[in-house]
């Protein structure tokens, strides 16, 4: 048993900030708020209006045995620190080890290619579930997949072996930046 059921890795940062607030507010059980700053972990934890007895964890992205410290004290970790390619190999590589729960929201397929390929065995023998883009760059490909093998099962009684994405047009704006603290 482990002490929590969800840490939110980067919870000082916009979407990280977005993570917690839905998790303070949804009656999630078990849950922490982490980052590199306990000052500003408690900033956020009081501006999205979290309980006072919200745990707060620090770890940093470039010191590895925080972030495996972070990992064995929970069943996942749903980070939003990125660039990952810069930020979230060490965590990646923790998560496989301690066989933790891997959640992000990439967009960096090369970056995803190679911790599958240098991570896949050992989250294999631990338990490890490794989930990468959990966030909107993923939803229409997602979606897609979902229904192209929806109907090539329709059609064929089978899923389709490879698909491939591209996307032609986008509409959308990023949401407004939080106010400074």
């Amino acid at each position: 048993m482990r002490d929590f059921d969800i840490i939110v890795f980067g919870a000082t940062g916009f979407t990280g900030r977005l993570v917690a607030e839905y998790l303070a507010h949804s009656g999630a059980p078990r849950w922490a708020m982490a980052g590199r700053s306990a000052a500003k972990l408690a900033e956020v934890r009081d501006l999205i209006g979290a309980p006072a007895d919200t745990p707060l964890l620090t770890a940093d992205s470039e010191n590895p045995a925080s972030l495996r410290a972070l990992c064995e004290r929970t069943q996942v970790v749903l980070t939003t620190v990125g660039p990952y390619q810069l930020y979230g190999s060490d965590l990646v590589a923790a998560c496989a080890e301690t066989g933790t729960a891997y959640v992000d929201l990439c967009g960096e397929p090369a970056w995803m290619r190679h911790m599958i390929d240098a991570h896949h065995a050992t989250a294999q023998r631990s338990g490890a579930r490794i989930v990468f883009s959990c966030g909107f760059d993923s939803i229409p490909f997602d979606l897609g997949v979902l229904t192209l093998q929806e109907a090539a099962r329709a059609k064929f009684g089978a899923p389709v072996t490879r698909v491939k994405g591209r996307v032609r047009k986008m509409q959308g704006a990023f949401p407004a930046a939080p106010p400074p603290a």
